[in-house]
């Protein structure tokens, strides 16, 4: 199935998107027909399979649906979105460990939920895209983490070094339910859609207890969060973040506090020109009103020309030149949490036990150190590519070492030149 959007559905988000820009105050009224419609259904399907993911509570999977039929599949999710009979079913939630040890809950809806997320998003997405703010970068269309970074740098090299690196307390789990129907609402007044999105909203939750018992918890009673995994998730995370940056504009920030707002999502930085405290007493008060809060151990103040700040996994502030002169620039590279990262995923492959045939661990290794390099495309990465591949060497030789039972070290047969080479692993610091 072609991930391709078909012209049918490109040309009426096209007209949705001219709509919603030529007239800001214009409010849609019919819009869930669109959303049921067959084309829009299949491929927000094909959307779904191509992000694969575990089955929902449920338990159906992708293979169980087609095994199936999914022709007859698809027309009964048709039949009960038009007989208005939908209802979402429970999420299943898994906790995810984070870098910093803790951990992240993940909804997982259903594949039918998803689907229906996901024809929804189809068609909503063009109506909001014409009213966010142009500072926001995450979950959007034609712009990712890289564009908000180098806006970032851009900034910081224009002289705006005095930085708020600034984190919401848990901002999915607590965007006010009646705020954001407001805000969709703005845009919105098909009753169907908005009933679709409030019972998305409110889906209970699945979860396992510490005896692995499975209770379910929030639904209806829940007023606030949004669950992360959802595929509505985003876009909904976005329409509500959009009133901070839309009245950070509104109210004149810019100019009164010399200042620039970048954000990505949730996580977002401001840069300014010696009103950063200023800066960050507004954006306080603001959060508070929209029902969200400042994290005041994960926010901080920073001079980005003394000091480096990390934002999207890169790292900005003074750098200086591979042989050191004196000199310093403000630049942008991989972070060192991001290189952990990597190193930790390297590790990972690595370990001993791992009996795979050596070119499917130089395969699944090659296209870990691609991607890593793809996203750090900008600024300064000859010195953390050449870091990585000396890192990477040494595991590998270690690897194979042990694999072949050479005694020693095994440099001499697994030398540098042999492992980059002969054996095909993926040099960073060659890359154009």
């Amino acid at each position: 199935m072609s991930l391709a959007t078909p012209e049918k559905i490109r040309s009426l988000q096209r007209k949705l998107y001219r709509k919603a820009k030529a007239e800001p105050a214009f409010r849609f009224y019919v819009l869930y027909d669109k959303i049921c419609r067959e084309d829009i259904l299949r491929h927000a399907y094909g959307l779904a399979l191509a992000n694969a993911g575990a089955p929902g509570v449920d338990g159906v999977s992708f293979a169980q649906i087609e095994d199936q039929g999914l022709e007859a599949w698809l027309a009964g999710l048709r039949e009960d979105l038009v007989t208005k009979t939908y209802r979402p079913d429970p999420v299943r939630r898994v906790m995810i460990p984070k870098p910093d040890g803790g951990e992240r809950p993940l909804g997982i809806p259903t594949i039918r939920d998803r689907v229906v997320q996901t024809a929804a998003k189809i068609v909503l997405e063009p109506i909001f895209e014409a009213d966010f703010e142009g500072n926001a970068y995450g979950y959007r269309p034609r712009r990712g983490a890289v564009d908000a970074v180098k806006e970032v740098h851009r900034h910081i090299v224009r002289g705006y070094s005095d930085v708020v690196d600034a984190d919401l307390s848990k901002y999915f789990d607590n965007i006010p339910h009646r705020d954001l129907m407001q805000c969709v609402a703005r845009r919105i007044v098909d009753r169907h859609v908005l009933a679709l999105i409030k019972m998305w909203l409110e889906a209970p939750v699945e979860e396992r207890d510490g005896d692995g018992k499975r209770r379910i918890v929030g639904g209806k009673g829940n007023k606030r969060g949004t669950p992360q995994g959802g595929v509505a998730s985003p876009l909904l995370a976005n329409i509500y973040m959009n009133r901070f940056l839309k009245h950070w504009r509104q109210s004149g920030c810019s100019e009164a506090f010399r200042a620039h707002v970048v954000a990505y999502a949730d996580d977002f930085v401001i840069l300014s020109r010696g009103c950063a405290v200023e800066a960050l007493a507004w954006t306080k008060v603001v959060m508070t009103k929209l029902g969200l809060a400042i994290n005041e151990a994960k926010t901080s103040l920073r001079n980005a020309r003394q000091e480096r700040f990390d934002f999207l996994g890169y790292s900005f502030g003074p750098h200086y030149p591979y042989r050191w002169n004196g000199q310093w620039y403000l630049g942008a590279s991989p972070s060192k949490k991001s290189m952990q990262r990597l190193k930790a995923k390297v590790r990972e492959l690595l370990v001993p036990g791992n009996n795979d045939p050596w070119q499917d661990v130089r395969d699944t290794l090659n296209r870990t150190l691609r991607g890593w390099s793809n996203y750090f495309c900008h600024g300064t990465r000859r010195p953390a590519f050449r870091a990585v591949d000396h890192y990477v060497y040494e595991r590998v030789r270690d690897f194979l070492a042990r694999r072949h039972k050479v005694a020693g070290r095994g440099t001499r047969r697994f030398s540098f030149e042999v492992v980059y080479g002969e054996l095909g692993l993926l040099r960073l610091e060659r890359l154009p």
